[in-house]
């Protein structure tokens, strides 16, 4: 079961930051592992709180992490952040 990649403004923004730098290799491969299964573990994930309740979030490293959604009913995954949530 493979689902839909959607990205927000903010997530093509991030992704333009990362063009071209060693977080992008390792941001593609957790895209494309979410892409097939967004809950799949390793490489852990956590639910996140607050703001981004019913938002998940994997490290692309230290500082940067992948956020996303999960619509299951529509089959999307909508990527939130590349880059990092702190901000």
């Amino acid at each position: 079961m493979s689902y839909t990649l959607v990205y927000t403004r903010q997530a093509r923004r991030d992704a333009r930051k990362l063009k071209g730098t060693p977080l992008a290799d390792k941001a593609k491969e957790l895209l494309a592992l979410i892409e097939q299964e967004p809950f799949i573990n390793p490489p852990p994930f956590e639910a996140l709180v607050g703001d981004l309740k019913g938002a998940y979030s994997r490290r692309i490293n230290i500082q940067h992490r992948l956020v996303y959604q999960v619509l299951e009913e529509d089959q999307i995954i909508k990527v939130l952040r590349l880059w990092t949530h702190y901000e």
